[in-house]
């Protein structure tokens, strides 16, 4: 544990020009007085380790210092990868194997190079969840996650419905949706999809499994996306909406769907209105979507749900006068 965070301090060191002593503590997680102990080890064992005193004071590598310890590790190099996404990385327990990576490839820059990092941290950023969305961390994915990267079968338990299923997967890949973490697995042959917040328990295997050459998770998660989106719109909805309802549609409903009902409309009547025919998941769920275009659309069909409709805008009016 002590080496590891001696050779992080003198990465750190080998980055920036200087950093102090509570700079350095904060980065390596200890106090300040284990940050000077650990500069007199570095010392001692050779490395120019200086420290400079005052306020304005701190340490620095002297002599234009650099340290060959900059080869990747195996999980450094692949949560180098997935640096970009710095939630997932946490979530999955790789956050500690990722900044040891993002060290050794700025210690491996050129001085000028070295503030690159932190030059694009500071103008990208990816925010994974939804608007509106507590995170929830499953608590089985950093299992799951380990099963993936070493490509080992596991045994697991899995909520459907009302009750709990036993399944052995081949786990291929993780895929975070909108902040809900899904798993890509082979199950009896079949390639299938989990929710990982609905995995109970997992137990790893002892047995590893050869991945299938054609597999390819973004390929594969945008086909059963798609499929999936189609699969939950089973019924029809007539509508007439105004040119100001056509524009928002995309955005109360299925982007997908709705894009298809206006491109499939004829032409605007006489009042500007044009009318669609939009696939929805169910009458419940198309009311309270369709409920925020307001007057910017009207429902022909189903009767139903025109009732609905029709009852809602009637307890509006006696609600506002």
């Amino acid at each position: 544990m002590r080496a590891a965070r001696l050779i992080k301090m003198v990465l750190l060191l080998q980055a920036r020009p200087s950093m102090t002593g509570a700079e350095l503590a904060r980065e390596l997680e200890v106090s300040e007085r284990t940050v000077t102990r650990d500069a007199a080890a570095l010392s001692e064992a050779g490395v120019p380790v200086y420290a400079d005193r005052g306020r304005a004071g701190g340490y620095r590598l002297i002599g234009g210092y650099r340290t060959r310890l900059t080869g990747l590790g195996r999980a450094e190099a692949e949560a180098l990868f997935l640096s970009g996404v710095p939630s997932a990385l946490r979530e999955m327990g790789l956050g500690d194997a990722a900044s040891a990576a993002r060290l050794k490839v700025s210690a491996a820059l050129l001085p000028e190079l070295r503030d690159a990092s932190y030059s694009v941290a500071q103008r990208f950023h990816l925010d994974a969840p939804g608007w509106w969305q507590e995170p929830q961390t499953p608590e089985l994915l950093p299992p799951l996650a380990d099963a993936v990267w070493d490509d080992r079968r596991i045994t697991v338990r899995y909520r459907r419905r009302d009750t709990e299923v036993a399944r052995e997967l081949e786990p291929y890949g993780l895929v975070l949706k909108a902040g809900v973490w899904y798993l890509a697995a082979r199950a009896e042959g079949d390639f299938r999809v989990y929710r990982v917040d609905r995995f109970v328990s997992v137990e790893p295997g002892e047995d590893r499994f050869e991945r299938a050459g054609e597999f390819e998770l973004p390929s594969f998660w945008e086909e059963r996306a798609a499929q999936f989106a189609r699969s939950i719109l089973r019924e029809r909805t007539v509508l007439r909406l105004t040119p100001e309802g056509a524009r928002q549609l995309p955005y109360v409903t299925d982007r997908t769907a709705a894009e298809e009902a206006v491109r499939g409309a004829g032409e605007p009547d006489g009042q500007g209105r044009i009318t669609v025919t939009l696939a929805v998941e169910s009458q419940e769920v198309a009311f309270g979507q369709l409920l925020a275009l307001g007057p910017e659309a009207e429902v022909l069909e189903p009767p139903e749900l025109r009732e609905r409709f029709a009852e809602a805008a009637r307890r509006a009016a006696r609600l506002y006068g």
